[in-house]
């Protein structure tokens, strides 16, 4: 059973194509147009194992808001769509990543609820190339939307903006790679008290 998921999604502000396989083997070819966007997706991929495709043309001449944002978007209901019934998954996962003076602390429940708690060190940098810093949270927040999961990501110290908001797609590529992956304990069981997620 093969899980990918494709969308594709077109608006007046930008035109998104998002291919995603969870059992892939970090196969990247990303193009948004925002270069630090580019390496933290292609982050995502390579640690989480995903097979992605992220190609995205966005009204870069207002900014980089619509792109980012419907980037993420799309890669939120292809991840959920790739993630199929979710029966005999883990469903929970959790890593904590440092990378040099910061550290980032990331839970997932892919309950089918979505809900995202987010906190990272005040005062960084607003900017990182053309990209804008107070979009990382939102970045989680639109895929939180779409994929539907409960997200946590907790950054408690960290100085230089470019790892502050690296540790955090590299531990929720492993967090979402650990939470996705099957339990060789619970095949054919949805992990699931409800009967549904």
């Amino acid at each position: 059973m093969s899980r990918i998921g494709r969308v594709e999604r077109t608006t007046k502000e930008t035109s998104v194509l998002v291919e995603i396989n969870l059992d892939g083997t970090g196969k990247v070819d990303v193009s948004t147009g925002v270069g630090f966007y580019d390496h933290m997706l292609d982050q995502l991929g390579r640690h989480g194992l995903f097979d992605l495709t992220v190609k995205t043309e966005g009204d870069l001449h207002i900014d980089s808001h619509h792109t980012i944002e419907d980037s993420a978007l799309a890669l939120g209901a292809a991840f959920k769509q790739a993630l199929g019934d979710k029966v005999g998954i883990y469903r929970f996962g959790n890593c904590t990543v440092p990378l040099d003076e910061s550290l980032a602390q990331v839970t997932v429940d892919l309950s089918g609820r979505p809900y995202l708690v987010h906190t990272e060190p005040e005062n960084m940098a607003p900017m990182i190339g053309s990209y804008d810093t107070t979009m990382t949270r939102h970045i989680f927040e639109s895929f939180v939307a779409q994929a539907q999961i409960a997200l946590h990501i907790h950054v408690p110290y960290g100085r230089n903006a470019h790892h502050i908001v690296e540790c955090q797609f590299k531990a929720l590529a492993r967090a979402l790679r650990y939470a996705a992956e099957f339990d060789p304990r619970a095949a054919g069981i949805l992990p699931s008290t409800k009967g549904a997620l």
